[in-house]
């Protein structure tokens, strides 16, 4: 799935959460945060943690749930 870089950092900051925070809340390593935050594409279970921690919003258009198949 691709993640809305912009709104992956916008989101982060909104929260008040560090890499590492995110990381931690998320259950997933820092260095596949950091990827993702720079643009990398992950599985559907990496979207789904991230999206926990930060909202459906960082999902790119097309990517929201239910219209990816």
């Amino acid at each position: 799935m691709r993640i809305d870089r912009i709104m992956f950092k916008v989101e982060q900051v909104r929260k008040g959460l560090s890499v590492t925070e995110n990381a931690e809340r998320s259950g997933l390593s820092r260095c596949t945060v950091t990827a993702v935050k720079n643009g990398k594409s992950c599985s559907r279970q990496t979207a789904e943690k991230l999206v926990s921690v930060l909202g459906e919003g960082i999902l790119e258009s097309g990517e929201r749930y239910g219209t990816h198949s």
